[in-house]
């Protein structure tokens, strides 16, 4: 399954609900300082003083009443408590030699002001009328609109940042008053879309999918022959196959209202929030039918109800119990349809399974040969490739890649080819980047000889018994290159993907496991941890065949894997294991006795041939690297032949398994069946 193209970026827009965030106007701060520079005009008295001509001197009272007493004063004005006025000539204060003038710098002025005192002065207007004073009284007038905003001003601004914080907050953590409703986002048609055409690699998914998008376009049809479009559909796959991307795709195709959401965003930190929004968005649906519905991970949600973790009243049950109400309430020709998505639905209740829910479940699993090249070609695009890419062949060599694997197997050639500074994306350039992806990033050559030869003949006692055991997967190349955690590593290269495995092609697998350990027996004399991920490998075999496949003899054929016994997934109290302690002793002893028995194979085999093991190792340590050609050419062994004989199968087939893993985990681990030709 691919992902698509990446409509250069952009992030999803917000939901129609969403409050935009709050932008202060620009005009707002010149008004806020503007208001600011009043208010200390009008209430700090004698900050800014009479402009123009010099200044006044501010002089006591009872030097103003001398100078008056003097003749000395020619004008005067009065307004509040403040005297304004004019001498007849210029005057000095303080007079030098006075005891105000050791504390305050004289000043020289025609003008001054002075206060009156508290006491009111019945002599002062008679005074100045004796000695011919211009008196001028004034009253201050004060705007209602200046009075109302010199005395709330303040307190206004201080209300306006609150405000302004408040919304703020909403536009980073949500309104505190709209947790019950849903945070759906709605897809619309300025967002750029994603249709069939992007997707690859699923072409039985899209055949169902394509049905859905038919029935919302012209429901008429199936209405007038009686028919019921399934109301749910759930897609269902492991990680990276592409299910959110088949339900964009229904979007665009389509071209209805599409909500989409986690199911994780029903739950929040407050009791009874999950089920509100599990109304508002069926809600919302309902309103703008003919509409779909998406939930994605809906197994945050939806897990099995029972006896496991959490009572009756986790909010988390509570939400499942409205989402399966408000799925009863549709009317039979609503045109409201729900997806969901989940890589675990195992775990889902059988109540939102049931037909009338999901009735329709559409698998979206890893894509085959041909898919994988398709999906290949569309991350291609836009990608210089170089002539020798043939994406035929990377698709072979990716067996079990994802749609998002080769999306980013696509994505870490192109990043290689840049940093080796090529213009073009080069076959090399796909090998390194998939051997970077399954294997690690390439380390340091091994500077301890005694470790690297240890390696090179554990690899090559990995690659001589798959080149000579019948059945085994086809030998690709090995080499003692570290990567990750692997000093080396033996690649395979299937010719196919693989449902099914016949015993001798498991027995072959445990053999080549096996075969590293039993070359440092023979040539070394001892072992060493270096085999630790093969022993793990071959001991999962074993055990499947023996528990799950009916390959033991003294156990026939009965399932012995008691997978279904998940207590933490609410299917049970506890674990339950449906045989008895004397079955076990069984298993164990057969799992011992096939891996003896296999392992005592390979000794004899590797002694037969110990001058080709001896070969395959020295050329590895020679040149690091060894290609199948060389290795079977060692052995004696015709390539064509080789392929015939890996053809060959067995006449009981294994049981439907789909993949028996074989992934390189410690040190000196055989690779996962596949790799990429250079």
């Amino acid at each position: 399954m691919q992902f698509g193209p990446n409509n250069s970026g952009k992030k999803d827009p917000e939901g129609p609900r969403q409050q935009p965030p709050f932008k202060i106007p620009n005009w707002v701060w010149p008004a806020v300082w503007l208001l600011i520079l009043l208010w200390l005009f009008f209430r700090v008295p004698g900050m800014v003083g009479d402009l123009g001509g010099d200044q006044p001197i501010d002089i006591p009272y009872s030097f103003f009443y001398e100078q008056v007493n003097a003749g000395r004063v020619s004008e005067v004005t009065l307004q509040d408590t403040t005297i304004r006025g004019r001498f007849t000539e210029a005057v000095t204060w303080p007079p030098s030699g006075s005891t105000a003038a050791n504390s305050t710098p004289s000043r020289t002025s025609n003008r001054f002001t002075a206060t009156l005192p508290p006491v009111e002065d019945p002599q002062l207007l008679e005074t100045l009328r004796a000695n011919n004073v211009e008196v001028t009284a004034q009253t201050t007038e004060t705007s209602p609109i200046l009075l109302f905003l010199l005395n709330f001003g303040p307190i206004l601004l201080l209300l306006g940042f609150f405000f302004w914080s408040a919304r703020r907050a909403q536009g980073q953590m949500g309104n505190v008053f709209g947790f019950g409703r849903s945070q759906a986002r709605e897809y619309n048609a300025e967002r750029p879309q994603v249709t069939f055409s992007d997707v690859a690699g699923q072409d039985n998914a899209k055949q169902e999918l394509e049905e859905i998008v038919d029935f919302l376009k012209e429901p008429d049809k199936y209405v007038a022959l009686g028919a019921r479009i399934p109301r749910g559909v759930l897609l269902v796959g492991p990680p990276g196959t592409g299910k959110t991307l088949m339900a964009r795709a229904v979007a665009g195709e389509a071209n209805v209202a599409f909500f989409s959401l986690a199911a994780s965003e029903f739950v929040e930190m407050f009791v009874g929030v999950g089920a509100s929004r599990v109304r508002d968005l069926f809600k919302r649906a309902k309103e703008n039918a003919p509409s779909i519905i998406f939930i994605d991970e809906i197994d945050a949600v939806g897990r099995r109800r029972g006896t496991g973790l959490g009572g009756g009243h986790d909010e988390r049950e509570q939400t499942l119990n409205q989402l399966l109400a408000e799925m009863d309430g549709f009317d039979q020709n609503e045109s409201v349809i729900i997806m969901a998505a989940t890589n675990r639905a195992d775990v889902l209740d059988p109540a939102l399974l049931r037909p009338g829910r999901f009735d329709r479940q559409v698998t979206v699993g890893a894509p085959d040969r041909k898919g994988r090249e398709a999906i290949l070609k569309i991350h291609s695009k836009g990608k210089p490739l170089a002539d020798d890419v043939k994406l035929d062949e990377l698709a072979k060599a990716t067996i079990g890649f994802s749609g998002a694997d080769l999306a980013n197997l696509a994505n870490e050639a192109a990043l290689h080819a840049a940093r080796a500074a090529r213009k073009r994306i080069t076959m090399m350039d796909f090998t390194d980047a998939f051997e970077r992806i399954v294997l690690g990033i390439k380390s340091p050559p091994l500077a301890n000889e005694q470790e690297r030869r240890l390696t090179a003949f554990h690899e090559a006692g990995h690659a001589l018994v798959a080149a000579l055991t019948p059945h085994a997967d086809p030998l690709f190349k090995i080499t003692i290159v570290p990567r990750g955690q692997a000093l080396g590593v033996t690649t395979f290269l299937p010719d196919d993907d693989r449902r099914n495995y016949s015993r001798n092609q498991l027995i072959a697998r445990i053999h080549v496991g096996l075969g590293g350990r039993a070359a440092e027996q023979i040539v070394l004399g001892e072992v060493s941890t270096g085999a630790m991920g093969d022993i793990r490998q071959v001991t999962n075999i074993a055990r499947r065949m023996i528990t799950q496949f009916g390959m033991s003899e003294k156990l026939g054929l009965v399932d012995l894997s008691h997978e279904d016994d998940q207590p933490f997934l609410g299917y049970s109290i506890q674990r339950n294991v449906p045989y008895s302690d004397d079955t076990l002793a069984m298993i164990d002893d057969e799992i011992k006795t096939m891996i003896s028995d296999a392992y005592d194979h390979v000794l004899d085999l590797l002694q037969t041939n110990r001058d080709k093991l001896d070969k395959v190792a020295q050329e590895l340590l020679d040149n690091e690297v060894v290609e199948r050609v060389r290795v079977l050419e060692i052995a004696g062994i015709d390539p064509k032949e080789a392929e015939k004989a890996s053809e060959q199968t067995d006449d009981r087939p294994a049981m439907l398994e789909p993949s028996i893993p074989d992934q390189p985990t410690e040190d000196n681990d055989a690779a996962p069946p596949s790799s990429l030709p250079e």
